[in-house]
């Protein structure tokens, strides 16, 4: 008996984000925030998106970073941000369909003397301004404590940092305070960056 499953093609790899080589801005990632910005990736596209936002973002990081979802006040306010970020492609969050995302926390016309390795989404397309700074936040987070890659606290921490952003409208839906989740994800990297 032969198996009429059709088989499903390989998917091509994502895009990374940024230029290739030892100094670009993925390489200055955790495995655990690269896996982060590949499943946003992936949901943009599965969503019809332009463009990956910060409620992508953070939609992946509570997906797939413990750190992240241990961070939250508990498995119901965590299920309630999940709740408004799953209904997002099915009625909440329609509205910023064809829309760009841009909280004004990047200037659209950028400085063209930076160093566009350190800017995770500025040489890539597809990403919303809100996005771009939140992966630059990440980076410059980590900078601070002396270490070379970015982990999901700091993305986490530079997102909630944003009050216009997408990813700040969500949590505020399911009543989470922003500010008392970016202090909270800054203590937890914090405490594990003195452990290492």
């Amino acid at each position: 008996m032969q198996n009429r499953t059709p088989r499903i093609p390989e998917q091509p790899a994502p895009n990374p984000v940024g230029p290739h080589g030892p100094d670009s801005p993925e390489a200055r990632f955790t495995v655990e925030l690269a896996t982060v910005v590949t499943g946003a990736r992936r949901r943009a596209l599965r969503d019809g998106d332009r463009q990956i936002d910060t409620a992508h973002l953070l939609h992946s990081l509570v997906e797939s970073d413990p750190e992240v979802r241990e961070v939250f006040d508990g498995g119901p306010q965590l299920a309630k941000v999940l709740g408004y970020l799953v209904q997002r492609s099915i009625g909440y969050g329609l509205r910023w369909q064809g829309s760009v995302e841009d909280s004004g926390a990047v200037p659209v016309v950028r400085d063209p003397a930076r160093d566009p390795a350190r800017e995770p989404a500025a040489a890539a397309e597809g990403w919303s301004p809100s996005a771009v700074a939140a992966m630059e936040g990440a980076l410059h987070r980590a900078d601070l404590r002396g270490e070379r890659r970015a982990r999901g606290l700091d993305l986490l921490a530079a997102l909630a940092a944003d009050g216009e952003c997408r990813a700040v409208e969500v949590l505020s839906r399911a009543g989470v305070d922003a500010r008392w989740l970016g202090e909270r994800a800054e203590e937890r990297t914090a405490e594990a960056s003195w452990w290492v």
